[in-house]
């Protein structure tokens, strides 16, 4: 199982290495209001390591203002994330990770981010996202 990864956003302005948690055992999708939206497929990553275009970096927060969003500002693709569960760790876009694509992954669990924790909610899993190849 491969743990340390190269990155990169769609034009590769930004460019990255990763430690991934746990493989790709924690490929994770989200249904809060803004992962809704983003739509991205992500796996958790204990470190990131910027390797190029730290500079070409936007943030977006919102909500609690916890955690940080990281898109590329040339190209606009998402990164990465702070996890706001576990702050030490990273949910790294897995289209951006090299040689990896979100349809490599057929049976993707939905954190409920609706339900958040540290909202107040139970959390946990709120569903599955399956993809089936023709």
């Amino acid at each position: 199982m491969q743990n340390e990864m190269s990155a990169q956003c769609h034009c590769g302005a930004v460019a990255f290495s990763v430690t991934l948690k746990d493989g790709f055992n924690t490929v994770r999708r989200c249904n809060c209001s803004f992962c809704r939206m983003r739509g991205a497929v992500v796996v958790f990553a204990r470190e990131i390591e910027m390797t190029r275009g730290k500079d070409q970096l936007t943030e977006y927060r919102f909500n609690s203002k916890q955690v940080g969003h990281y898109f590329c500002s040339v190209c606009g693709i998402y990164t990465f994330h702070q996890s706001r569960s576990q702050p030490d760790q990273y949910g790294v876009n897995v289209a951006c990770l090299a040689g990896i694509s979100p349809f490599d992954f057929t049976d993707v669990p939905v954190s409920d981010g609706i339900h958040h924790p540290k909202d107040g909610g139970a959390g946990g899993v709120a569903g599955h996202l399956i993809y089936k190849p023709a």
